[in-house]
């Protein structure tokens, strides 16, 4: 079993800032991947940032510049640096890693998501 554990949301006021972090553990052989997305009230899930290993990162066009995803291979472990944050970026914030697991098979999994809520 793989297992991710999501950490850092909250409320803050705008202009502010927030590190969320997602730790995996389990049965993981190879991370190939991780990412952050999204989901705001009334809206479909989005992409916000994704860190694909040996890839380049990538950023939705609304948090460039704001935000930055980073990551500790070693531990298995995704950060989302978030400044100057908007009301707009209020949504519930979930983490995503792939890769393959020491029985060799593919696999993908969410965190359990947090709340992010800017407001002041």
């Amino acid at each position: 079993q793989v297992q991710l554990v999501e950490s850092g949301g909250g409320l803050v006021q705008p202009g502010g800032s927030l590190r969320l972090s997602c730790a995996a553990s389990g049965n993981i052989f190879r991370v190939d991947g991780m990412g952050w997305y999204r989901r705001a009230p009334g809206k479909e899930r989005e992409l916000v940032a994704s860190r694909p290993n040996g890839g380049s990162t990538n950023y939705a066009d609304s948090v460039k510049g704001r935000f930055t995803i980073s990551g500790d291979n070693a531990k298995n472990t995704v950060y989302l640096q978030m400044n100057n944050l908007k009301p707009e970026d209020t949504a519930v914030y979930y983490c995503n890693l792939y890769g393959v697991k020491s029985d060799y098979k593919w696999f993908t999994h969410w965190g359990q998501g947090t709340q992010v809520t800017v407001s002041s």
